[in-house]
């Protein structure tokens, strides 16, 4: 599975999520400084993208992102790091 099909499913996971139209969720717009995007969401958009990939993020990873490429690529190395 490539990065780019990664970064594909977990925005459309964040637009589900968070709520915000995908045209506003680009991969590296800081998700921190959108308004209506809180610690909530992010924790329920992380724990889809687990689910969806059957991983398990550690939470210094998910905390140390700010954007849907550094979520992707921290998929990706997950899913690297299992195969």
């Amino acid at each position: 599975m490539s990065t780019t099909e990664i970064l594909r499913t977990v925005t459309e996971i964040a637009v589900a999520e968070i709520g915000l139209p995908e045209s506003v969720l680009l991969p590296d717009a800081d998700l921190r400084g959108m308004a209506g995007v809180d610690s909530v969401r992010v924790l329920r958009m992380i724990a889809r993208i687990e689910r969806r990939y059957d991983i398990e993020l550690d939470d210094q990873d998910v905390f140390g992102t700010s954007t849907l490429a550094e979520v992707a690529a921290v998929v990706d190395k997950m899913l690297r790091e299992a195969a």
